[in-house]
C-alpha cells in the first residue's frame, strides 16, 4: 500500500492513468493523506465498490446471526445548538449559502468493524483495519470513457412519516438545499469537463436502516472529459475535492466556517474512495462512517445540509437518525 500526501498522490494517479493500471483509492477529507494499492486481497484495506471487490480471501464469513448491540450516545442538543447557532449566523450573514454540518457521535456496540463490514449493504463499502468502516450510499464520480457523472445526494426523511416522500420533494427547506447542491455540482464539473448538464434532477432513493427505511434525494449531472483524461487522472479528481455535497457553498469559505464550527477532525469521514479498472472509475463519498475508538467504542460520524431556512431541533434529530447500522 503506499500512502501519501496531495501531491503524491496526483502524481500516482497520473501515472497509473497513463498506463491503464488498474488501483484503488482512499482520500481524506482533508486531502493530505491518500491510500493507494493494487486491487488485490488485503489483510488492511477491504472494499467492495458496485461489485468491484477484493472480498473473496478477506471477508470474515464468522460473523454470528444475532441482533447486535447499537447504542448511540448523541450530543447534547446544547452543544449541537452552539454548533448550528454559528454555522445558521454566517449563513443569513451571506457568507454561506449552504453548509453541511457534521459531528461525531459515540456509540456502543457488541460488533466489531469487521462484521459491520460484512453486515451491511450498501452500493459502496470500505473496511480499513483498526481504523474505520464505510457503508456508503453516495456517488462521488463515474468515468467512462470520457463521459464524467456525478450523483449529488442532498435532502433526507423518515421513510416511516405519513406521505415521507410527499414531505421530502415539496419540502421549501429540502427543495433549495438540494438546488444548490446542484449548481455547485455542475459549476465543479465544468472546471474539468465540457457540455455539462443535468440528467435528472432530484429522484428518491431508498435506504433500509436498523431503525426502518430513510429516503433521500439525488441528482445525475454529466459532462464530457478531454480526450488525454486518463494522463491527469489525479489532476481531475483532485481538482473537483473535496465534495459539495458533504461541505457546501461557496466550498472555500464553506470549509472555512465548517472548520471553526464542528471542532474536530473528519478524518477520513467525507472523504472520498474509489476503483479504477484501467479504462473506467467509480467513486464514492465517504460517508455512513464508524470509526474504531477502543473495544466495543466506536464514533459514527454524520451530519446534514444547513440553510437559513433550517430548523435546529429538526437538523438535530437528523443527525442522529442517520448514526445507524444497516446489519443484516
Amino acid at each position: 500500500m503506499i500512502i501519501c500526501d496531495r501531491q503524491e498522490a496526483i502524481e500516482w494517479m497520473n501515472r497509473y492513468g497513463c498506463e491503464a493500471h488498474p488501483f484503488v483509492f482512499v482520500v481524506n477529507y482533508a486531502r493530505n493523506c491518500t491510500l493507494i494499492e493494487e486491487p488485490s486481497c488485503s489483510d488492511t484495506l477491504v472494499y467492495n465498490f458496485n461489485g468491484h471487490t477484493n472480498e473473496q480471501a478477506a471477508t470474515d464469513a464468522s460473523c454470528p446471526a444475532r441482533t447486535p448491540l447499537w447504542t448511540v450516545h448523541p450530543c447534547s442538543f446544547a452543544h449541537y445548538l452552539h454548533s448550528f447557532g454559528l454555522v445558521h449566523r454566517h449563513l443569513l450573514r451571506g457568507d454561506s449559502f449552504l453548509a453541511n454540518l457534521t459531528c461525531a457521535t459515540p456509540v456502543t456496540t457488541d460488533c466489531t468493524l469487521r462484521e459491520i463490514y460484512a453486515r451491511t449493504e450498501a452500493p459502496y463499502k470500505l473496511w480499513l483495519k483498526n481504523h474505520f468502516v464505510s457503508f456508503s450510499p453516495e456517488s462521488f464520480v463515474r468515468i467512462n470513457g470520457r463521459r464524467i457523472t456525478s450523483y449529488p445526494m442532498k435532502g433526507t426523511i423518515d421513510g416511516n412519516l405519513p406521505e415521507a416522500e410527499q414531505q421530502l420533494l415539496s419540502s421549501p427547506k429540502e427543495k433549495a438545499e438540494h438546488a444548490t447542491i446542484v449548481d455547485l455540482i455542475r459549476n465543479d464539473l465544468s472546471m474539468v469537463a465540457s457540455h455539462v448538464r443535468v440528467v435528472r434532477y432530484r429522484y428518491i432513493s431508498r435506504v433500509n436502516t436498523c431503525h426502518g427505511p430513510l429516503l433521500q434525494t439525488s441528482s445525475e449531472i454529466e459532462g464530457l472529459l478531454p480526450c488525454d483524461f486518463s494522463q491527469h487522472l489525479g489532476s481531475i479528481l483532485f481538482r473537483l475535492l473535496p465534495a459539495g455535497s458533504i461541505t457546501g457553498a461557496p466550498k472555500t469559505a464553506t470549509v472555512t466556517l465548517l472548520s471553526e464550527a464542528e471542532g474536530y477532525d473528519r478524518g477520513f469521514y467525507t472523504g472520498i474512495c474509489g476503483y479504477f479498472d484501467g479504462y473506467s472509475l467509480d467513486s464514492a463519498v465517504i460517508i455512513r462512517y464508524v470509526e474504531q475508538l477502543g473495544p466495543g467504542q466506536m464514533l459514527f460520524k454524520s451530519g446534514g445540509g444547513i440553510t437559513s431556512q433550517s430548523d435546529a431541533a429538526s437538523e438535530y434529530q437528523e443527525m442522529i437518525q442517520k448514526a445507524y447500522a444497516p446489519i443484516r
